[in-house]
């Protein structure tokens, strides 16, 4: 039987840094059932008293002391927090000290530093990344693939645009994609197009039968979703990779983030921004 547990991630801006580190810690755990919820811009007092009592009410509802892993930088706001019974897991006040010491000198305890347009000089690099990406999506244009640094290949439903966006929002990489269609599945060359950026080609391939429950999902009791056909289009891709020496990873059982990170070791590509 699974313990219900309450998981805050609370943060004065997005929430996406403690949502990151929390779970990576919870995946640590098993037995558990982790209802999260994430509480973006708690950035003054009544927001705060807000969301000490949601955690007050999960806590008594669960049972037990819900989770709480924040990022506030303001200490008045976290002691709010604190105050409401759960188990604070405070990332901000576990390095900060440690870094003051380090360093020599105070932090600056601004709220938002790390998501700051007006203190991003590379800001306006990420969005043309992430334009790049969207406008290079699924073989919609392949006329800019001399500016990509890197360009994705692989079958329908993949993994090919999240991955391009995750390196585009993350990295600043301009990174394209191309869909392996049935046309280019009847052979072992690289479609036309690909030949000429062998070296920006990374394919991803996947389990057929996690491919055939993804295609499922969209287009149920189709050609296109069938165990079959997804195994048939698996099989010609490896082929495709093996052939023409194109690196590859199975995105099957790994995250996007982890699927970024393979694909940067393997090509050697680095953050622009």
């Amino acid at each position: 039987m699974t313990t219900r547990r309450t998981v805050f991630f609370v943060s004065d801006r997005t929430g996406i840094t403690a949502e990151a580190l929390g779970l990576s810690l919870l995946t640590q755990f098993t037995g558990f059932d982790f209802k999260k919820r994430t509480l973006s811009f708690i950035d003054s007092e009544e927001k705060a008293h807000s969301a000490a009592e949601q955690v007050r009410h999960a806590s008594e509802k669960d049972g037990v002391a819900a989770l709480i892993f924040s990022t506030q930088i303001t200490d008045e706001y976290r002691d709010i927090l604190i105050e409401s019974g759960g188990v604070m897991f405070d990332f901000f006040e576990s390095f900060i000290s440690k870094m003051e010491q380090t360093l020599g000198t105070e932090s600056s305890h601004a709220a938002g530093r790390s998501h700051g347009i007006d203190r991003d000089s590379n800001y306006s690099g990420r969005i043309h990344s992430i334009n790049f990406a969207l406008n290079n999506d699924d073989g919609a244009t392949t006329k800019y693939y001399e500016e990509a640094d890197i360009i994705l290949t692989g079958v329908s439903r993949s993994g090919k645009t999240p991955t391009c966006l995750f390196l585009a929002l993350q990295y600043g990489i301009l990174a394209a994609n191309y869909p392996l269609i049935e046309e280019d599945l009847n052979t072992h060359k690289l479609p036309e197009i690909l030949r000429n950026h062998k070296e920006k080609l990374f394919g991803l391939s996947i389990n057929p039968v996690r491919l055939h429950k993804i295609r499922s999902e969209r287009r149920g009791n189709s050609r296109y979703a069938s165990l079959d056909q997804c195994q048939r289009e698996v099989r010609r891709a490896e082929e495709i990779y093996h052939s023409n020496k194109v690196r590859f990873v199975d995105t099957s059982q790994v995250s996007i983030e982890e699927i970024a990170t393979i694909i940067l070791d393997k090509t050697g590509l680095k953050r622009r921004y």
